[in-house]
């Protein structure tokens, strides 16, 4: 939770187990392209042009190093040698790619989300309960999963908007904080449930949430 995306091996940027096969490296980075184009609404939520490129650089690092076989293997041993995966945790393993986001094909949802912007802040500006939840200090996962239900929109709209798989949204609404991804990517993900909903002060919301996350671990 504490990394900076520049700290992350090059598995965890990939968001990939160190057993990967090349079909999942693969599928992780193709995705993870997809995420960091400019007009992904993830990543123009929280990362600016200069952060997107150096992301991308980094990711570009990640791939080629470990679709190589033999650069693979002198990356493994240097993180065995730092004692980050031990000699057994070494791949690859044959499992289908997973990835922390899903670019499945979905319906264009942006004229939908145009369309109802007007009506969440509307019932934002009326619902006592939401803006007493926005007013709080500490903000957890199940507060965003209240003002969701108050405005009446399903985690699949969010999921669809988004592309963020649907059981990371689960486990932010759930408060499961063991199994969400690192922070560089939960910031944006967490900017992204809240621009959907139409919830201000983005920035400001965003931060509590985290903030109160920090707090716990």
């Amino acid at each position: 939770m504490e990394k900076d995306f520049a700290q992350l091996n090059y598995y965890e940027m990939l968001d990939i187990k160190t057993n990967a096969t090349a079909l999942e490296i693969r599928a992780a980075y193709n995705s993870a392209l997809q995420m960091y184009q400019s007009n992904s609404l993830v990543s123009y939520s929280f990362f600016s042009q200069k952060e997107r490129k150096e992301i991308l650089a980094y990711l570009e690092k990640a791939y080629f190093t470990l679709i190589n076989e033999k650069e693979r293997e002198l990356y493994d041993n240097e993180l065995i040698k730092d004692g980050i995966i031990t000699p057994t945790e070494r791949g690859p393993a044959a499992k289908g790619p997973v990835s922390i986001f899903d670019f499945n094909r979905q319906k264009d949802t942006s004229g939908i989300r145009k369309a109802h912007t007007s009506e969440l802040k509307t019932k934002i500006s009326q619902n006592q309960r939401i803006r007493e939840i926005i007013s709080r200090q500490e903000i957890r996962g199940a507060d965003l999963k209240e003002i969701r239900s108050e405005l009446g929109v399903a985690v699949e709209t969010i999921h669809q908007q988004t592309k963020i798989r649907l059981d990371y949204l689960h486990w932010i609404e759930d408060d499961q904080i063991e199994k969400l991804p690192a922070a560089v990517f939960l910031k944006g993900f967490i900017k992204s449930y809240l621009k959907c909903l139409c919830i201000e002060p983005l920035d400001e919301v965003s931060a509590r949430y985290i903030n109160s996350l920090e707090s716990k671990n």
